[in-house]
């Protein structure tokens, strides 16, 4: 990764978090997800929103999450996006999605005009168009499932990919990229940084497999003549704490850096790096509000107004190029 650093490609965002950190795993993580530290209940991410606002009308292949769910920041009210594993287990998991795996085995069903119908009729009209409605959005899901199957087998890498989930996640997003799928955002996870103990070798692991895949992404992208037409950007839902636990690992944090990568970035440091003297109670002050990350790729790089987004005006930061 510091070839990307060398290169010109990658902004490191240091000491991001935001104020009142949480410790726990479901509501950080919902709460980087959202955008919204202040909401207890969310039901929206900040892409999804980005969706919502920017491309309400959008096929669902305007975002798409390799793993195992749907992630939360994906999801929008009106716009829902794809979601698979891998391309070969890729199916409709939307609403109905029971409903639609019953349908891949019947027939189109029609609905019969009629001039007058009863309470009964009208409702066996409305529960056919349904299911007209989810014959036809397994139609598509069919139909885009097997695009996306034939990308990911005829594409030809650049690189050689770490051959782990994370990897094969880079790789399909990386395949479709070079298929022309008019996607704008790709979500890929690799999970297990929560290195209570032995962290050492397992953190060593990690940022392994998580350099690894990215280098070999962006030589894919490098190959295709991509590599100007992607951003790349990673969060994590907390850091972890200055002082090692009893058990050689360090517990749930607060601040933490940002990767932001490609073409389009001004490469170098920005914001300071928290004091490791000058601690809250043992955790890192933040510094950088996440949300002027994000405010500032949504603006500049995606081309959209942040605030309808995240409810309010961020700071800018002056990591994306003109």
């Amino acid at each position: 990764m510091k070839s990307l650093f060398d290169d010109g490609r990658m902004a490191i965002v240091q000491g991001v978090g935001y104020p009142n950190p949480n410790r726990s795993h479901f509501r950080s993580t919902d709460i980087w997800s959202s955008g919204y530290p202040e909401k207890e209940v969310v039901t929206s991410g900040w892409i999804g929103r980005y969706f919502d606002n920017a491309c309400p009308g959008c096929e669902p292949h305007v975002g798409v999450s390799v793993g195992e769910r749907m992630p939360l920041a994906m999801q929008g009210e009106r716009v829902t996006p794809v979601s698979f594993e891998t391309a070969e287990t890729y199916r409709y998991t939307g609403p109905d999605a029971e409903d639609y795996l019953r349908l891949n085995l019947r027939e189109q069903p029609t609905t019969k005009p009629a001039a007058k119908l009863t309470q009964a009729a009208r409702k066996a009209q409305k529960n056919e168009n349904t299911l007209d409605f989810l014959h036809r959005t397994a139609m598509d899901a069919q139909l885009s499932s097997d695009q996306i199957l034939a990308m990911t087998k005829r594409h030809q890498p650049g690189a050689d990919y770490p051959r782990n989930p994370f990897g094969n996640g880079l790789h399909s997003v990386a395949a479709m990229i070079a298929g022309g799928l008019p996607t704008r955002v790709y979500y890929v996870s690799l999970g297990g940084f929560d290195t209570h103990q032995n962290q050492k070798g397992r953190h060593e692991n990690l940022m392994t497999q998580l350099a690894q895949g990215v280098s070999a992404f962006w030589a894919d992208l490098k190959a295709q003549k991509n590599d100007d037409r992607v951003m790349m950007m990673t969060f994590s839902e907390f850091g972890r704490r200055v002082e090692q636990n009893a058990s050689g690992g360090t517990d749930h944090g607060a601040a933490a850096p940002m990767f932001v990568i490609g073409g389009g970035v001004k490469a170098g440091v920005f914001g300071q790096h928290p004091s490791l003297t000058d601690l809250d109670q043992g955790d890192l002050k933040y510094n950088t509000d996440f949300r002027s990350v994000y405010a500032t790729i949504l603006q500049q790089w995606m081309d959209t107004p942040s605030k309808p987004i995240l409810g309010q005006q961020f700071k800018l930061m002056p990591m994306i190029k003109a």
